[in-house]
């Protein structure tokens, strides 16, 4: 019998709407499921069981009593710890804010509020969302379901455990360099980069910055895009959402969800390894080879091709280290002692630019933008493999080489993912199957330039195609053995930097 916290977001909310489940009945298999197989990974971390029961109650109450009820109307919702929530520690991952307690949610909680979602608790993440090894000395590591001792990814680590273990059916997270992709991909679950401004952010520090941004995971493209269609929104406070410039409501929620069916072979398809130049291990190339191979007999016509992404990694060095600079320099000069390592080295990398480098680095990402142009103009659509490796311990702090090629950075290793950052095109990591090591593998799918709604449908067709595959459909991990698992946090090294 399927448990209600299994239920997909979009089944589960057909049946709060026909009153045959219960916000609170649900609410409360997912509170089972967390304390059932958390201590095996440690996804949720700060939680408030009797505030999401009472807004369980509330919800229950308004389907009872035939009021309009919102999209996300009694889901519960974890949320990635780098986000405010009103009267929930959010701690960043960070020993400075470990009992900080926000007055007030921050915009992207708000509206999945006012769409009737209930947050459930707060994702793990690394500190300050550096580093895509989901550690921190608050809460310590998050471990891969598949596998306790291998990493979970990140930034989004939390979330996409959570999602993978039916803790809740829906939950955030936020990407610079991927870090909604790359734990979809390595915890087998969907995580969706929008195009910036999509879903607004006025925490933003540079506000016409598009590498951050934030966007909805969950377990099947259908529940991501109703996520999406309640996270997208226009918002004054973000520069970049003037592409939604008076936007609101319904009118932009009906472009993202109900995706709609698409003819794969009207399209052209790109293939690409490594974008022709990342550092992706043999094993990821083979693996990847063989989903290219299935899936592009589905489209019109399908080529090997990568777009121009020359000089993609020192302008991502250049712009994200800018970035840090102005988020945390003052801590690692005030405070160094309660400072992680990885963000002290992007302060000190940082602080070596020259206005100079800073420079190159826009020019760079601007004749890489309008190359994809030219690209995506011969292209409807590109698939990739969503990271460069397969899932390794936790205990690395980040992968030193591939195939014994040392990398340039800790986030070299990210390089699938942020060469579509820097362009500013939205992309998704699904779920197909798992490697030769047993572990999930993600396949990631790019859209062109705002073409998110097109990129949703296409994505849910890839998925659609495979959902009754044992080998490619979304693997599931055994959570009867989580559940006799030992807890991840008693493991050495589990709970800090080192």
């Amino acid at each position: 019998m399927t448990e209600p916290c299994d239920l997909s977001a979009v089944e589960a909310r057909r049946l709060i709407g026909r009153k045959a489940l219960s916000p609170v009945e649900l609410l409360e298999s997912c509170l089972a499921r967390i304390g059932e197989v958390n201590h095996a990974v440690n996804a949720m971390v700060a939680m408030d069981e009797p505030a999401a029961r009472a807004g369980a109650k509330a919800a229950e109450q308004a389907v009872m009593k035939g009021e309009t009820l919102g999209a996300l109307h009694g889901l519960p919702v974890g949320i990635k710890d780098l986000e405010e929530t009103k009267g929930l520690r959010t701690t960043y991952g960070s020993p400075i804010f470990a009992d900080f307690v926000p007055e007030a949610d921050c915009g992207m909680v708000a509206n999945l509020r006012k769409a009737g979602a209930i947050v459930i608790g707060k994702t793990n993440t690394p500190e300050f969302g550096a580093g895509a090894n989901t550690r921190n000395a608050v809460y310590g590591v998050t471990g891969n379901p598949f596998d306790p001792t291998k990493s979970a990814a990140g930034s989004s680590g939390g979330s996409g455990v959570a999602l993978a273990c039916g803790m809740a059916p829906i939950c955030s997270g936020s990407d610079t360099g991927g870090s909604l992709r790359n734990p979809a991909a390595f915890n087998g679950i969907v995580g969706y980069r929008p195009s910036p401004g999509l879903v607004p952010s006025e925490k933003r520090g540079h506000g016409w910055s598009g590498l951050p941004v934030l966007g909805p995971m969950a377990r099947n493209m259908q529940d991501t895009a109703l996520m999406l269609s309640a996270m997208a929104s226009d918002d004054a406070q973000d520069p970049l959402a003037y592409t939604l410039h008076g936007a609101v409501g319904r009118g932009v929620a009906d472009m993202y969800y109900p995706v709609k069916p698409i003819d794969l072979g009207s399209l052209r398809l790109a293939v690409s390894a490594d974008f022709g130049q990342a550092p992706v291990e043999k094993h990821i190339r083979e693996v990847f080879a063989t989903r290219a191979r299935a899936i592009a007999p589905m489209f019109g016509a399908a080529d090997e091709a990568s777009p121009d992404c020359r000089g993609g990694d020192e302008a991502f060095e250049v712009l994200r280290a800018t970035g840090f600079l102005t988020s945390h320099l003052e801590k690692a000069r005030t405070r160094p002692q309660d400072v992680g390592p990885n963000v002290r080295a992007n302060v000190e990398e940082g602080l070596r630019y020259t206005i100079e480098d800073a420079a190159r680095a826009a020019a760079q990402q601007t004749r890489m933008y309008r190359a994809w142009q030219h690209f995506f103009a011969r292209h409807d659509i590109l698939i990739t493999p969503a990271i460069t490796v397969s899932p390794r311990p936790w205990k690395e702090l980040y992968p030193a080489e591939i195939d014994g090629q040392p990398t340039r950075t800790y986030f070299h290793w990210l390089a699938m993912a942020y060469y579509v950052t820097l362009c500013g095109h939205p992309a998704v990591s699904i779920p197909m199957g798992v490697d030769r090591n047993g572990m999930p593998f993600g396949l990631q799918v790019v859209g062109p330039r705002g073409g998110d709604a097109l990129l949703l449908r296409v994505a849910a067709a890839i998925e659609e195609a495979f959902v009754n595959d044992p080998e490619l459909r979304r693997p599931v991990p055994d959570l009867a053995a989580l559940k006799a698992a030992p807890p991840v946090k008693e493991m050495p090294g589990a709970v800090g930097w080192d």
